[in-house]
């Protein structure tokens, strides 16, 4: 199965190469490239035991990939947001990241696909969604 995280961190980078572990193709996208290009070279910018070796033996197997690019979700199967809403000064959570998110998926998502929303997010959150 083809499967895109969208967001590196620590959600989305475990999430990412557990499922290329188990099998799948994976692609992890994060707008910060220098995050990116971090992984690209091998380096986990967090500790989380045995991550490092999952996801360079994922990466060698040619299961796990790395991009900024959104137009590499267009075949994908399943299709996973992992981004931050941190809070704003008032409390509520800031979804920003998971609207621009969700535009980007339909922009450029060219077939059916399961979106799961793996980031905290408010009760009703994924209905308003569906209208951007």
């Amino acid at each position: 199965m083809n499967l895109f995280v969208i967001g590196v961190g620590y959600v989305g980078l475990v999430t990412g190469t557990c499922f290329a572990e188990m099998g799948h193709q994976v692609t992890c996208i994060d707008i910060d490239e220098e995050k990116i290009a971090l992984l690209n070279k091998g380096t986990i910018p967090f500790y989380e035991p045995g991550l490092k070796e999952l996801a360079a033996r994922n990466v060698q197997a040619d299961r796990l990939h790395f991009t900024t690019r959104y137009e590499a979700l267009k075949n994908s199967d399943v299709i996973f947001i992992a981004v931050g809403t941190p809070s704003k000064k008032n409390g509520k959570a800031d979804l920003s990241f998971v609207e621009a998110a969700a535009q980007s998926i339909g922009k450029h998502l060219k077939k059916p696909a399961v979106i799961a929303m793996k980031s905290t997010v408010p009760v009703g959150t994924t209905r308003r969604l569906k209208t951007l």
